[in-house]
């Protein structure tokens, strides 16, 4: 009886030990990148259409646009003003200082040094003609637009986003497996 003891013994020894790295992994590895570093995103409804399809699955990167900053028309994962508890997809179209002006769609910026530009927006399929919007950022503000105009709820509603709401970027779009892309919707088309 005492081999099959020491063999169960040893045996409980190693699972317990296996155990202890595998609970080591997930608190000092696993748990850190998935709350700093990337995390998963699952895109909820049109708004972001043609880009991005309800039910697209995303690993958002955390940690780039902290480091090299933001580009225009990048698009940014984020908290809405409007609650805490839900995450937004849109594309960032304004920055701190700039006035954003929309005049019947059409989407101009004045630019912190005067310089007027209006955006070349080829992924824009569906857009409000009137839209009529005149706002200036302060600092620590940024405008976002879906990129289905006719059927985003963005800026253009409920104001500026503020650099603190913003989770991080699109690193890569997983599902649906045919539209598989590192850094999707950075292209300006589909």
């Amino acid at each position: 009886m005492e081999p099959q003891t020491n063999n169960k013994m040893a045996f409980l020894k190693g699972f317990l030990k296996e155990t202890g790295k595998l609970a080591l992994i997930i608190i000092f590895v696993i748990i850190p990148f998935r709350l700093y570093i990337a995390q998963p995103f699952m895109v909820s409804g049109a708004s972001m259409e043609p880009t991005f399809d309800n039910k697209d699955y995303l690993i958002v990167d955390q940690i780039s646009f902290k480091i090299k900053g933001l580009n225009r028309q990048d698009v940014v994962i984020f908290r809405p003003p409007t609650t805490e508890n839900t995450y937004f997809i849109k594309r960032v179209i304004g920055f701190p200082g700039e006035t954003v002006n929309i005049n019947k769609g059409v989407v101009s910026i004045t630019q912190t040094d005067g310089k007027i530009i209006i955006l070349d927006e080829q992924y824009i399929l569906f857009t409000k003609k009137d839209d009529n919007l005149n706002v200036t950022l302060k600092d620590n503000e940024y405008f976002v637009m879906g990129d289905n105009r006719a059927g985003s709820f963005d800026s253009r509603s409920w104001g500026p986003l503020t650099s603190d709401r913003i989770v991080g970027r699109p690193l890569v779009r997983l599902f649906p497996a045919s539209e598989f892309r590192i850094w999707p919707g950075t292209e300006l088309n589909k």
